[in-house]
Formats: structure tokens, sequence, C-alpha cells
């Protein structure tokens, strides 16, 4: 399970917004008895370690009140960093233009992983330029995707 249930996950971006950060989405790992839940956070003068350190403060505080995890946890708070992750269909529309790698839950026509331009959104649609191809991605088969850092500069 990649994803945090949709009621904890409100609760956690409710608490990230009100601290006046961007919430960009969040990740549930399991492994084991031990499991990772992680937590993306922006803003528009970029991320350091001390906004980590605030919001993972607040988080923390609200986890243990409501017990809402079984089990050991650890909570990682991060910047969503050059490789963002893409959670929401919002997310996609402001990557238009840009390259990004997906991966389906399922495959679709024998391929899982996609790598290729955001040409535009259509409702739940992503449709990707791979390989001078156009795919349509339905947002609900999308098991995970990044953006593709652009490091030459522009």
């Amino acid at each position: 399970m990649t994803k945090v249930a949709t009621t904890l996950r409100d609760r956690l971006a409710s608490v990230v917004q009100m601290m006046g950060y961007e919430f960009v989405g969040c990740e549930y790992h399991s492994q084991g008895r031990y499991s990772i839940l992680r937590i993306y956070i922006d803003n528009a003068t970029g991320i350091t370690l001390a906004d980590c350190s605030r919001v993972s403060e607040q988080l923390s505080a609200v986890l243990d009140v409501e017990d809402s995890i079984r089990g050991q946890y650890s909570l990682e708070v991060s910047s969503p960093g050059v490789d963002r992750p893409l959670f929401e269909i919002a997310h996609y529309q402001k990557q238009i233009g840009n390259k990004v790698k997906v991966r389906t839950y399922t495959p679709i026509q024998n391929q899982r992983n996609f790598a290729g331009i955001v040409l535009r959104v259509e409702g739940n649609d992503i449709c990707l330029l791979v390989d001078a191809e156009e795919k349509k991605l339905s947002f609900s088969d999308i098991e995970k995707a990044n953006l593709v850092a652009d490091i030459r500069g522009k």
C-alpha cells in the first residue's frame, strides 16, 4: 500500500496547510513490523531542514494523539525534490510540457513503466507523448509518478 487512508491524509494535509506549507502528498510503505510514513511539503521559497523538523514535530503530535497507525513506524517529512512525486491530477496539469515517469498498477499493452512529456489532462486521463506516440493513461491506473528533472538548466 503506497497511499495513506483518505481521512488520515486529509487530517495531515490540514495540519501542514495551517502551518503555511503546501501538502504535496504522502506515502505509506509497510515493511513487515516496521513501516514508513513519508510526507512531502513545499512552499514558494523552498523547503529547509528546519521546515521539515517543524512539520515533523506537529505531525508526530497529531499521529500520537490520534493513534492512527498501528505498530512501529518512522515519520519522514521531506521536500518533493527535483524528481517531484505526482499525487493529484492537478499535479499533472502543472507539469504540462514536462517529462514524467509513470508506473501503472497493471500493464497497458504489456507495459507498466512509461516516460514521456505531459501533453494534457482530459478529465481523469493523463495524455503523455511517449516515443513520438500519444498514450492516454487513466489517473486511477497510475501507481506512482514522478517529474523527470531537467538538470541541464534553462
